[in-house]
């Protein structure tokens, strides 16, 4: 008999053989513990022609690595040959999407949630619910217009997703609600019951707002202008299309993405509070419903471009483990910071920060009065950016390690940089700190991390 052992990702990799439904005891027991016949269920049925389109997929990176040598083969076929291989490729590519379907089943246990998948390979992801930290809901176009969704879930430990896709949209939802129920620790035969828990919402950015602030953005207009000067300037200099339209069309989808792109992707932005996390909608073409899991944001960010000054910002953050990285995209102030009091219990922005010594002008002329540090009982805030402010904040539980750096410069001028290391790979500089400052902030940041970690409330769902 094989077991299955978990890895630090919080999933189990269970090996061909192992029992379905068998658990082994502890302590080196060989004896097995039967439990209950799982009750398997299948994604919805118009899931083989999403997956149907894989053979089809394959055929097109080819034709796309190798563009002349895919001419050359078509130009080769005959109309019977090319009608032979639709004949053949059609319905192959009908049966591989209904039995890659047809052999995919998931199901909820009391501990974990299951799913197998594999023709000929067989795959089984157990996915510990205590794991869990975000189980998001996302419909692309076809699948709104289907009635279908896709469950994206978040795993502490891995940088990529599992997913159900699809499902019926209201099985998808009811199925997201039983899963953090059961991660909060709510009883299994009491975890559907619970239901989907309750919205209070704290944000909604109106189109007319969104729309305003991308024209009022630098990144917008500076795009635009790249994409109708640099395309002019090489006509005049080689008057060639193929040239002009290589350079051209890239900077046109630039402008696009920075603008148009960002319009689709944030309309209709909502926050709501709810007790398994911030949840978070929005999406004009694609539909997705997010959740900020409480107690995995590591960082916050307040951005403020120079066109929105004394208006608007916008909030990103960064969470362990999570795509999530846009928590406000265009807000008030005031507003703002009330849904990153949401985020972060207890964390108040600091408005007031101190600038650096005079003499960080030797090091930095002119951008060194964007810099500004503040450190509160509960948060590190440090501000960069002189024309697009932004101002990071970390709470103390969130520090895992404490650095000061110094040029030869800064030693020259007793200047230095203290850096936190918080989660997700990012770090927060206080730049062109007093060197006697910074030393004394590096010993006292390292005692308010540790204090922090120890009265730090719990991150579990619902809790």
């Amino acid at each position: 008999m094989s077991t299955a052992s978990p890895d630090s990702s919080g999933h189990t990799s269970a090996t061909p053989g192992s029992p379905s439904g068998a658990t082994a005891l502890p302590g080196g027991d060989d004896s097995v513990r039967e439990e209950k016949p799982l009750s398997e269920r299948r994604l919805h049925p118009v899931t083989p022609f999403r997956r149907a389109w894989a053979p089809v997929a394959v055929l097109a990176g080819w034709a796309v690595h190798d563009p002349n040598q895919a001419q050359e083969q078509l130009t080769r076929l005959t109309t019977t040959a090319l009608l032979l291989g639709l004949a053949v490729i059609v319905p192959g590519a009908a049966l591989y999407g209904f039995l890659s379907w047809w052999f995919t089943h998931f199901a909820v246990t009391d501990t974990e949630l299951r799913i197998r998948t594999g023709l000929l390979f067989r795959r089984t992801a157990h996915i510990r619910l205590e794991r869990l930290q975000a189980v998001d809901i996302t419909q692309p176009l076809l699948a709104r217009v289907a009635g279908v969704a896709k469950l994206k879930l978040d795993v502490v430990g891995t940088d990529k997703k599992d997913e159900l896709a699809y499902l019926g949209e209201g099985e998808a939802r009811m199925l997201r609600a039983e899963l953090l129920a059961r991660a909060a620790g709510f009883a299994p035969e009491s975890a559907r019951e619970v239901g989907e828990a309750p919205v209070h919402r704290l944000l909604h950015v109106p189109p007319g707002v969104l729309a305003a602030s991308l024209l009022l953005t630098g990144a917008t207009w500076g795009s635009l202008a790249a994409a109708l000067v640099v395309p002019t300037l090489l006509w005049l200099a080689t008057h060639s299309a193929w040239t002009v339209l290589a350079t051209g069309l890239p900077l046109l989808g630039a402008a696009g993405a920075s603008s148009v792109g960002r319009f689709v992707a944030e309309y209709d932005w909502t926050v709501g509070e709810s007790p398994d996390g911030l949840r978070i909608d929005h999406g004009l073409l694609d539909r997705t419903h997010e959740t900020v899991p409480p107690g995995r944001v590591q960082t916050v960010r307040i951005v403020e471009p120079l066109l929105w000054r004394g208006r608007w910002v916008r909030v990103e953050l960064d969470v362990a483990g999570s795509s999530n990285s846009v928590l406000v995209p265009v807000a008030p102030r005031e507003v703002a910071e009330a849904v990153i009091a949401a985020v972060l219990p207890g964390v108040t922005v600091p408005a007031a920060l101190d600038r650096p010594p005079r003499r960080a002008g030797w090091c930095v002329p002119f951008w060194w009065h964007g810099y500004g540090l503040a450190v509160t009982d509960t948060v590190f805030a440090a501000r960069h950016g002189l024309l697009r402010r932004r101002l990071s904040l970390v709470p103390h539980a969130k520090a895992q390690s404490v650095r000061l750096t110094q040029g030869p410069w800064e030693r020259f001028k007793g200047l230095a940089d203290v850096h936190i290391d918080a989660g997700a790979g990012k770090t927060v500089t206080a730049r062109l700190r007093d060197a006697a400052e910074a030393r004394e902030l590096l010993q006292a940041q390292a005692d308010r991390s540790r204090t922090g970690r120890r009265e730090a409330r719990p991150d579990r769902w619902m809790a």
